[in-house]
């Protein structure tokens, strides 16, 4: 099932959708809190956002569309500008703050990483957002002339950590130290 979350931009929602869409995502983040990701079903939150199941999937494919969801809002919304005198400082201060971020949420990092692995198409969509976000905050990080593979090498190391925080294998607080001594070696003779 699709659905208007991803498949239309947030402007082309009428009002009353975007309040609909916005009272279905805070009752979700509320839930996934409360019960956690396993427990969670787009029935609570339809019933903790007060709308019907039917219209809660008008918009939420399904939870894992709901974690996708959240988690791109929550990147989002946080307008963190790189900070640091070097290329590398800059670049770990753009994965200190994700990480931080995702210490500070653990219901929804927890959430996230086994939503992202799917195959539903809206989470398809959103994975792409969200990788996309990634990928531009390393690149605002390493300036103008950000070396294309330096930026992937990036990415692609940040996705691996992501992942092993998400399946339990460091915590996120861990993860951002980790982090820190990879870019270090990555940006190697590539500092500015």
């Amino acid at each position: 099932m699709s659905s208007h979350v991803s498949a239309l931009p947030r402007q082309g929602l009428n009002a009353r959708q975007a309040e609909t869409v916005s009272r279905l995502l805070e009752a979700g983040l509320e839930e996934l809190r409360a019960v956690g990701h396993d427990a969670l079903t787009i029935r609570t939150v339809a019933t903790r956002a007060g709308v019907s199941p039917a219209t809660a999937y008008t918009y939420l494919a399904s939870k894992n569309h709901l974690f996708a969801e959240l988690f791109w809002r929550f990147l989002v919304e946080d307008d963190h500008e790189p900070s640091g005198s070097s290329a590398t400082e800059r670049l770990q201060s753009v994965t200190r703050r994700l990480t931080a971020r995702l210490a500070e949420s653990p219901e929804l990092a927890a959430a996230v990483t086994p939503a992202l692995l799917g195959t539903d198409p809206d989470v398809e969509r959103l994975r792409l957002r969200i990788g996309g976000e990634f990928v531009n905050r390393f690149r605002a990080a390493l300036g103008p002339a950000a070396d294309p593979d330096v930026v992937e090498t990036v990415a692609l190391a940040f996705s691996g950590a992501l992942l092993q925080g998400g399946v339990g294998l460091m915590t996120y607080t861990e993860m951002g130290d980790r982090l820190d001594a990879v870019v270090a070696v990555i940006m190697k003779g590539n500092d500015a």
